[in-house]
């Protein structure tokens, strides 16, 4: 296996593990206003991410990083020929943690709905744009020597938006998980319950997704010619039949599945791709691949040097945030004035 191929693999890994975490953060974002009825409630959903939201958020710069490291070429095309949908999803990013930190600034009802519904909005954006993009990736973009031809508009076809409805259902499935077995009370009833009503329509949009995807891009391609991949999108779809049964029995085990199918589905994805990043939908010829797009083969070496070091340290890290704040949030806490809340 070369470095190029090596990279691409933890390129992959980055992306799936930063939809594995900050999926909850959207999910539990875009649910607050439903299974929160009161500020008290809202609250505790809010807490439930205070600790770890950031550090999950980590993982996209990691990833966004390896990305102008590995492959600069691809960095710098798709951040020219999707400029719009990433600005906006930054943007929803720094807007979604400054309500965070403002909502509880201001004791003024007008002020927290304010914000509220800015968690609320700029949690579903990311989710619903996270998934145009890569919907589009998967389909191949518009391109050729002469550049982009496409527009924002041009992003919004039928199959971009079904993989953006797919990301926010997976989110809102992941999210809703969370709730149930991080918040105690009304609040992880009303998230399991939520868990419940979204599971059904997840598997429904699931195998829509996987059918059109056959027609829409030529993912498939690559398990025609190696079946033995086909193991990595069987585990996401048996995860996320696994789900259903699950939440009733244990909140937590349904909620690793979950993560289990994000990782799955995102891999799915990357495998399909391989050996390209971004493929042209006008002519092969123009495809993006790990190949025309890396960086020198000294560049990678010293970058796979440099990420075995740091890499288990931020799992460590992320792992021990977990651990150190996996007690479910009580409305107690919330008015403890020894514990520093949202």
């Amino acid at each position: 296996m070369t470095l190029n191929s090596v990279w691409f693999a933890l390129w992959g890994l980055l992306w799936a593990v930063y939809f594995m975490l900050d999926g909850f953060d959207f999910g539990a974002g875009i649910l607050h206003p439903f299974v929160a009825k009161n500020d008290t409630e809202r609250r505790m959903v809010i807490n439930t991410l205070g600790p770890v939201w950031d550090g999950n958020e980590v993982w996209l710069i990691t990833a966004g990083g390896v990305t102008f490291a590995a492959f600069p070429t691809t960095y710098a095309y798709m951040f020219s020929y999707l400029y719009t949908p990433l600005f906006l999803i930054l943007m929803s990013l720094i807007l979604r943690g400054v309500s965070f930190e403002f909502r509880g600034k201001i004791h003024s009802e007008g002020w927290k709905k304010l914000w509220d519904f800015v968690i609320f909005l700029f949690s579903f954006l990311p989710a619903l744009l996270f998934g145009v993009a890569f919907g589009n990736i998967f389909e191949g973009i518009p391109m050729d020597a002469n550049g982009y031809h496409g527009t924002l508009f041009s992003l919004l076809n039928p199959y971009g938006l079904l993989t953006g409805i797919l990301f926010v259902l997976l989110f809102l499935e992941h999210g809703a998980l969370w709730l149930s077995f991080k918040a105690t009370g009304d609040v992880a009833e009303r998230s399991k319950g939520a868990a419940k009503k979204t599971w059904p329509i997840l598997v429904i949009v699931a195998v829509v997704f996987l059918v059109y995807t056959k027609f829409a891009t030529h993912l498939y391609d690559n398990y025609l010619k190696n079946p033995v991949w086909l193991v990595v999108p069987a585990v996401a779809v048996l995860s996320l039949l696994s789900i259903g049964g699950l939440i009733n029995k244990s909140p937590v085990k349904a909620f690793f599945a979950s993560c289990l199918t994000i990782v799955g589905i995102t891999f799915t994805g990357i495998i399909g791709l391989y050996p390209n990043l971004i493929p042209s939908s006008i002519d092969p010829k123009y495809n993006l691949t790990i190949f025309n797009s890396s960086a020198s083969p000294y560049t990678l070496k010293i970058m796979f040097i440099v990420a075995a070091i740091f890499v288990p340290i931020v799992i460590a890290y992320q792992i021990w945030a977990h651990l150190l704040f996996r007690k479910p949030i009580e409305e107690k806490d919330l008015n403890d004035p020894e514990v520093e809340t949202y």
